[in-house]
């Protein structure tokens, strides 16, 4: 099986979701059936995200949760929004990755991040500023890993690092699609000069995201095209034929983008009080629809992740919106 990061910009849009319901604390029931009614409505993927330490909105081992999803689906594919290798050995992660692609039978996306909340990297004996060299060190370990070479990584102690080979290898070949999630131009740049393709957060506005994907085209090497890259957005979305719920959605929208004055990363404090119309697609299915083909002309947007969840909406209201969502033609 080859992989399938690379999927033509002109082809149909693939359009993945989050969970709309966000309880990571409770058994793997909710989390199966939400991914089970994602793929009947014909979404093509289910994404996870990784966090610690933050209450019951921790999620701190999402590969556990695709695993359960992979369980209870055939066609969904099994994604992380930003899985944190600087406070990961790195064959850990090549190792668990691709037993939950072979467990899958090839349908991991693994989206990779650095992390940024001081909490994590004190919590995991890393030292914050180091946090970029750390990803780039293990993503190099683990791609080699799984190409099936053999990969040698020093240790604490100060022992002898001897080569060992990865078993079993992934099911895609040369390996699950990667993609780079971050924050701020140094992130995007890195994404660029790795030859990855760029994951952009769901918080940046739009104008934002066509520096940054510019960015990323700029500091691509020579020998990677753009075009052959996925260009992956994600995106608060939220439709339905209802004004006053299309009211409270924003309102509720307009809270969290307040709320990011407070965050520790400066890209990310420059959204705060943003315009939701700026950063999510809130309204009628057409104003959605529309908004969707304006991402993908500025963009060249080949991959839709929606975030779907909004806080205060009642579960069977953002079902709702993605049944209308999924009736679209994208």
């Amino acid at each position: 099986m080859t992989t399938r990061s690379e999927e033509a910009v002109g082809e149909r849009l693939h359009i993945g979701v989050t969970p709309w319901m966000e309880d990571w604390n409770g058994p793997a029931e909710s989390l199966a059936r939400q991914a089970e009614f994602a793929e009947r409505l014909g979404f093509r993927s289910f994404w996870l995200p990784e966090s610690h330490f933050t209450g019951r909105r921790a999620n701190p081992a999402p590969l556990l949760g695709l695993a359960a999803v992979a369980a209870r689906t055939t066609r969904l594919r099994l994604a992380t929004t930003s899985y944190l290798l600087p406070v990961r050995h790195p064959l850990h992660v090549a190792a668990e990755v691709a037993a939950l692609d072979r467990l899958s039978d090839g349908r991991v996306i693994l989206g990779v991040g650095r992390g940024f909340r001081s909490a994590l990297f004190r919590a995991f004996g890393v030292a914050a500023e180091e946090k970029r060299d750390r990803f780039e060190a293990a993503l190099e370990v683990i791609l080699a890993a799984w190409r099936g070479e053999p990969v040698a990584v020093e240790n604490a102690a100060g022992a002898e690092a001897r080569p060992v080979v990865l078993a079993p290898l992934p099911v895609q070949e040369p390996h699950p699609p990667v993609w780079v999630a971050g924050f701020g131009p140094k992130a995007v740049s890195q994404a660029g000069r790795l030859g990855l393709p760029y994951l952009a957060s769901p918080v940046e506005t739009l104008a934002a995201l066509e520096e940054n994907y510019a960015r990323h085209r700029e500091a691509l090497a020579p020998d990677r095209s753009a075009g052959r890259l996925a260009v992956p957005v994600m995106r608060t979305i939220f439709t339905s034929r209802d004004g006053s719920l299309l009211t409270r959605v924003r309102a509720a929208l307009a809270r969290q983008a307040a709320a990011l004055s407070s965050v520790p990363v400066a890209s990310l404090r420059r959204q705060a009080g943003a315009e939701v119309e700026q950063w999510a697609l809130v309204g009628a299915p057409e104003e959605v629809a529309e908004g969707v083909r304006r991402y993908r002309e500025k963009l060249g947007m080949s991959h839709l992740i929606v975030r779907t969840h909004v806080p205060g909406v009642e579960p069977a209201d953002l079902a709702a919106s993605l049944e209308l969502l999924a009736g679209l033609d994208l």
